[in-house]
């Protein structure tokens, strides 16, 4: 009775809870005494509780309900079995329930292997189960290493569509970003047939689109892991058209949402597969109506449907973004393609104010993405003032946001780029200054690029706000860094901005003594060939400088450095040594006979003359210029 008053009956359902008949269910359902058909019952009334709404399903775990269902499958009766794992499945694809509570027992993943036999219902139920549970790599090894892959592989060839789909869901979920269960999976066959075969006989036209997105995510997953090749034919001419044709029209909005996620992670990373995707189906022109959802109200009947439509249609706008991001993260001409599709770039600028913050970071993606073209940095970022909300964005976002949107900062701020001196007036130098001092890396390596990138030609103000904007003691941090990405950078922002000689005079003048403790200390550390040739580079500027270069020459510990570099085995290094000689003995300038004198008796004219002979025409040509000093 009970179970007929509940079916397709929220309010019922909610009466019976709150009459205390859970507690009462679960202790018939656990009693021994209790009739195999009794106990059954008993499953499938909690079953249909469970089928309400999310608090049903709370108050069903506030009774521990999962410990008893899975007690109950130890039962030899299998309409009871069946009835457990319905209910457990239930439970397990409500988002209110905790996945980590199938993994608490280890026994537990073993027993379910084992039920896998027994009838197509324990099939269809125990694969729901696993592809709601599965989150992430812990749990996709623990599913691996029990023989996931085994025993759920001939289910792909059942008799049965439900279990056919819920095996090829398990797959999905248990290859995605893992290299260990793709690799596995590319070798194994059902029937004599290997299983990427197998995937591609479920892409076909004529199969439901549900089973055809699944087996294209399985493709992808695999080709992402390096156990398919990019330029196979199962990915060429099958899985990207079909992803292609989720994104149309006439799919739903979870299918063309679903699709182009999926198409835009198989490209991410191939130039090759973005410039076939750009060109099938007109797809950069059908992502477009992304954005215009939904199309025509008349078309829906459905009133129900366009209300839920309206209220997921930002989802259909981050799936745009993502997949332009990935089609326009290499190649120019796509990138015009894209920018030239109606209002794309208005598009973008709301996309970074959405509230969404999905929407928000997928905008910026595409913003970064597009960002890379020199000729859209000059162009349309500059008709747009993307700037602007860009530095919006910048203000207080996660970090995962951050790191986009400074990527993208990075590149408006090359010199090339119009927007550099409108992001400057706008505070810039302040915000990337703290970015620099970000627990995290990529932060602290955009931070100190940009600042690189601004400081490239510009002029004295702006190189002095810069070094104020730091401090020297995060200078000293920042060359200090674990992490030699940053490091190579704070040497360009230093040689960037030691560059002209006024410039190299004046910040010379004011923080000479804290750059030459810098230098010095890279030069003695353990460093690889590329930072000390950048750090030789930094002392050729100075040397460069009028009044600057009393600075090296005063500086016997650093004079000595550049002879011992001179004579190094690393080419590079001795032609960056040579440089600062060059610097520091041209004849023009003031004091130069001083300098010349004092190098002669340091013994640098006789590695001069060594030098002249060398095999490396640059080295040879570099000394020969440099001995002319001394013989004018």
């Amino acid at each position: 009775d009970m179970k007929n008053a509940v079916i397709g009956n929220n309010k019922q359902k909610a009466n019976l809870i709150v009459l205390g008949a859970v507690p009462r269910l679960l202790y018939l359902l656990q009693q021994e005494t209790s009739s195999a058909e009794l106990r059954t019952e008993c499953a499938v009334v909690l079953g249909s509780l469970a089928m309400g709404t999310e608090n049903n399903v709370k108050s069903l775990l506030d009774c521990h309900i999962i410990p008893a269902l899975l007690q109950g499958l130890l039962s030899p009766d299998l309409k009871f079995i069946e009835a457990c794992l319905r209910c457990l499945r239930t439970i397990f694809i409500s988002p209110v329930t905790p996945e980590d509570l199938l993994y608490t027992d280890a026994t537990v993943i073993s027993h379910l292997m084992a039920l896998l036999s027994r009838s197509r219902y324990t099939q269809e139920y125990i694969c729901q189960i696993f592809s709601h549970c599965c989150k992430g790599p812990d749990h996709q090894t623990i599913l691996f290493n029990h023989g996931a892959v085994q025993n759920i592989a001939h289910l792909l060839v059942s008799t049965s569509y439900k279990v056919r789909m819920q095996a090829l869901k398990c797959f999905s979920v248990l290859a995605f970003e893992n290299p260990q269960v793709s690799m596995t999976l590319v070798n194994v066959s059902v029937d004599g047939e290997l299983l990427p075969q197998i995937f591609v006989k479920m892409l076909q036209r004529d199969k439901p689109i549900e089973m055809q997105l699944t087996s294209a995510k399985c493709l992808t997953s695999m080709c992402r892991a390096g156990a398919i090749r990019t330029d196979d034919s199962c990915i060429v001419l099958k899985t990207l058209p079909c992803l292609v044709r989720m994104c149309s029209k006439e799919r739903l909005l979870e299918e063309r949402v679903e699709g182009a996620e999926t198409l835009a992670y198989l490209i991410e990373t191939d130039v090759e597969l973005q410039r076939i995707a750009s060109i099938t189906d007109h797809l950069i022109v059908m992502l477009a109506d992304y954005f215009k959802y939904p199309s025509s109200v008349s078309a829906i009947t459905d009133i129900k449907r366009l209300d839920h439509d309206l209220k997921h249609a930002h989802e259909l706008r981050q799936a745009a973004f993502k997949l332009y991001a990935s089609l326009g993260a290499n190649d120019e001409d796509i990138r015009k393609k894209i920018i030239e599709t109606e209002n794309m770039m208005d598009r973008i600028v709301n996309g970074l104010s959405e509230s969404s913050i999905k929407v928000r970071l997928a905008a910026v993606r595409c913003l970064h993405s597009l960002s890379r073209s020199v000729q859209q940095l000059r162009t349309s970022f500059q008709d747009h003032a993307v700037w602007k909300p860009l530095m919006k964005v910048l203000q207080n976002a996660p970090n995962e946001i951050l790191v986009v949107a400074s990527s993208t900062l990075c590149n408006l701020l090359l010199e090339f780029s119009p927007s550099k001196e409108p992001i400057l007036e706008s505070g810039a130098i302040e915000l990337l200054c703290s970015l620099t001092q970000s627990e995290n890396l990529a932060l602290r390596v955009n931070g100190i690029w940009a600042l690189m990138n601004m400081a490239f030609q510009a002029e004295q103000k702006i190189k002095s706000d810069i070094l104020r904007g730091l401090s020297t003691e995060q200078l000293f941090q920042l060359l200090s860094d674990s992490d030699v990405n940053v490091l190579m950078k704070t040497l360009g922002l230093l040689r960037n901005l030691l560059s002209t000689r006024p410039h190299i005079d004046h910040i010379m003048s004011t923080h000479g003594k804290q750059i030459m403790q810098a230098v010095t200390l890279i030069l003695e550390g353990e460093h690889n060939i590329e930072v000390k040739e950048q750090t030789l580079c930094i002392l050729a500027n100075i040397a460069d400088g009028t009044t600057a270069k009393e600075l090296i020459m005063t500086n016997d510990d650093i004079l000595q450095k550049i002879k011992y570099y001179m004579s190094h085995s690393n080419a590079k290094l001795q032609l960056a040594a040579m440089f600062c000689i060059s610097n520091l003995i041209w004849n023009e300038e003031e004091g130069s006979q001083e300098r010349q004198d004092k190098l002669r008796d340091m013994g640098i004219v006789d590695i001069l003359h060594k030098l002249s002979q060398s095999s490396d025409p640059n080295l040879c040509d570099k000394a020969k210029t440099a001995l002319q000093q001394y013989l004018a």
